[in-house]
């Protein structure tokens, strides 16, 4: 079984009255690509930036390579990159001279210098564009060149904070293929954070989803996806009545059924809506075992019943729609 290379225990960070991170714990196994998902101000970031001993953790800790990020962060610095969202770029320089300005910050000199920023350059495929300056450079690659600085000192952890942001297909595909051939032929373990699931569903053996600072699940996507059955079914309805809720849950090829709860809205025990929303708009959302079986028997019962149907969506089970049940709401919003 490999050993962790990365530890987080309890971590929380605080400010003020705001709660960021709270209370988050996992591990990164050596080689693995360890995927944190959720919505932008999830708590992400904050998370990277007190593991990468950037921000001092209100509670909980973590180590890296056996080493204490807190006591030890000179020496926890010197093993690992960090590609933050906002890029470390100065826009005056050419990408080499940034990348070089990294190099040298690590220690590194003379011909290994220059042999190291010529292989991670082209390890980006900036090598033809490296002596331009970056302010002329698109957002792809200057999220490139921000890749480049992260790897230039041999990492053997890897922070990637969401670095496809704003980035064009070409350059977002090229990003996917770097972190698959440094995982692959290098053995970097990789924590790798975004908001966009077809991205974690390709690279990552385990993802955590993390949602107003809580670690809300954590598993292989391929469990997490199998763990939703056969997807869900949301009904849009005039309002939430209880009787609905129960019959349509009694369905065979239904797992579960329940009334989304809107942001400032309240639901009774019974399902119903406060005073205040009774005749409010209700999504019902269907967990169900097969989708199409499913599928048809609610049809039936909404056309036996004359139940009135605002709106249906089906979702297949995929990561988003996994967040989509674990939160009631997509991860984009």
């Amino acid at each position: 079984m490999p050993a962790s290379i990365l530890k987080a225990y309890n971590l929380v960070k605080k400010y003020g009255d705001l709660v960021a991170v709270n209370d988050v714990s996992f591990t990164i196994e050596e080689g693995e690509i360890f995927g944190l998902l959720g919505p932008n101000g999830a708590g992400k970031s904050t998370t990277i930036a007190m593991l990468s001993g950037l921000l001092p953790p209100t509670g909980g800790g973590a180590t890296i390579a056996g080493m204490d990020v807190a006591r030890e962060t000179a020496k926890v610095k010197q093993i690992i990159g960090v590609a933050p969202q906002e890029l470390a770029l100065y826009p005056t320089l050419t990408g080499r001279e940034n990348v070089r300005f990294f190099g040298e910050l690590y220690g590194l000199r003379g011909r290994a210098l220059n042999e190291r920023v010529d292989e991670v350059l082209g390890y980006v495929g900036m090598l033809e564009r490296a002596n331009d300056r970056v302010q002329t450079y698109s957002g792809g690659m200057k999220r490139r060149i921000n890749l480049a600085a992260a790897l230039v000192n041999h990492p053997c952890l890897l922070f990637l904070d969401e670095p496809t942001v704003g980035v064009d297909p070409q350059s977002r595909n090229h990003i996917f293929e770097s972190v698959e051939r440094l995982n692959r032929e290098q053995g970097v373990s990789i924590l790798y954070t975004t908001h966009y699931m077809e991205e974690a569903e390709r690279l990552c053996h385990r993802v955590g989803i993390i949602d107003r600072g809580r670690l809300i699940a954590l598993d292989a996507p391929k469990r997490l996806i199998e763990s939703l059955g056969g997807g869900v079914i949301q009904l849009s309805l005039p309002g939430a009545d209880e009787s609905v809720r129960s019959a349509v849950a009694a369905l065979p090829a239904v797992r579960a059924a329940s009334f989304l709860v809107p942001e400032g809205s309240n639901f009774s025990e019974a399902g119903q809506t406060s005073t205040a929303g009774t005749h409010r708009k209700a999504v019902l959302k269907i967990e169900v075992v097969h989708s199409n079986e499913a599928l048809l028997q609610v049809l039936h019962y909404c056309n036996e019943t004359k139940l009135q149907i605002l709106s249906l969506d089906l979702l297949e089970p995929n990561l988003e729609t996994v967040f989509l049940n674990l939160t009631g709401k997509s991860l984009r919003d």
